[in-house]
């Protein structure tokens, strides 16, 4: 099964699932009238409703690219999470509104024994959902699925936070913890849905992934052929789960096109082995240029040098995301 499909079938999964639970903590609600379940209820509110957003969005990213999307639809993914962010933020929001009103009111909490079981096998399903998804999306490089399965596990540690004060408050009677509970876990859902909302901006701006850069400079490095004199003007842009890669190689400039090409090939396939199939190469090729590129040439067998290896020079983000050719005065 190809991954767009994977992405796809474990959002169809996710929804259903959201649904159920959501309809489980409203009973549990009814139930205790508790206000901190009720906060808990909202959340799974925007379960729902991004839950089909992002079932949407992964629609629309597997299909393939065409005149009018020659990168593909892969940025529907970062929409769909930036939506989901916004919801949640939305949902932190009413959860604040509805403590200040629960407490103007002198809302009576009820029937919490009955309702913490409901809410503690809720917690316990979404933690594995959540689990599961983050490791598919993860596998996958889809945000859509990251950003599912972090708001499901957000929604499990809000759950766990809610039985634990529900447990204390059951114990000492003291039900106006109900109310702090719920205004803590509107503060922390606000900001939750700030992060997946920022990481989906940075994706739409084409933000520089510098965790995922880091870890190409290491392969790079690890790697490196002797033909392969310096690289620069590195950049990779993402397209929901397809990752676009583009560069300058420095090569010497005596290769003819199929040793050139040679070496172009293992350089793809290097990161391909590291990163996945999904993943589209731009590579532009450089002739090496004296006296610069002979300073940190590590060819010893070239016949043609005209100036002396000084010294190696070690790509670093700084150096290979700069738009100009290395020389060891750099």
């Amino acid at each position: 099964m190809d991954t767009a499909r994977q992405n796809y079938k474990v959002q169809k999964w996710i929804c259903g699932l959201s649904v159920v639970l959501f309809i489980a903590k409203l009973i549990a609600w009814y139930l205790t009238n508790s206000l901190a379940i009720l906060s808990d209820a909202l959340e799974s509110i925007v379960n729902v409703m991004a839950g089909f957003i992002g079932l949407f969005s992964l629609y629309v990213a597997a299909k393939p690219r065409d005149t009018d999307h020659p990168y593909g639809h892969g940025k529907a993914e970062f929409i769909s999470a930036a939506a989901e962010g916004a919801m949640i933020i939305g949902a932190g929001i009413l959860i604040l509104y509805q403590t200040v009103q629960s407490y103007l009111q002198k809302s009576v909490v009820g029937q919490l024994d009955t309702g913490l079981i409901l809410v503690v096998s809720t917690a316990i399903i979404n933690y594995i959902a959540g689990y599961i998804c983050l490791k598919i999306g993860r596998q996958n490089n889809s945000l859509a699925l990251q950003s599912s399965g972090k708001h499901l596990q957000i929604d499990t540690y809000t759950t766990f936070g809610i039985v634990l004060g529900l447990i204390i408050i059951l114990l000492t009677k003291i039900y106006w913890l109900d109310k702090v509970i719920a205004l803590g876990i509107g503060i922390m859902v606000i900001y939750n849905g700030y992060r997946i909302l920022r990481k989906s901006l940075a994706g739409i701006m084409d933000e520089a992934d510098m965790k995922l850069l880091h870890q190409m400079v290491i392969l790079l490095n690890t790697n490196r052929r002797e033909n392969w004199i310096d690289i620069h003007n590195f950049r990779i842009i993402k397209y929901g789960p397809l990752l676009h890669v583009d560069c300058h190689l420095t090569l010497p400039w005596y290769l003819n096109l199929k040793e050139a090409q040679i070496e172009l090939d293992i350089f793809s396939e290097l990161i391909k082995s590291k990163f996945g199939d999904a993943l589209e190469m731009f590579v532009h090729t450089d002739d090496c240029r004296p006296p610069k590129s002979c300073t940190i040439c590590t060819k010893m067998d070239c016949e043609v040098r005209q100036y002396p290896f000084q010294q190696k020079l070690e790509w670093t983000l700084e150096n290979i995301l700069a738009n100009k050719q290395h020389s060891i005065s750099c």
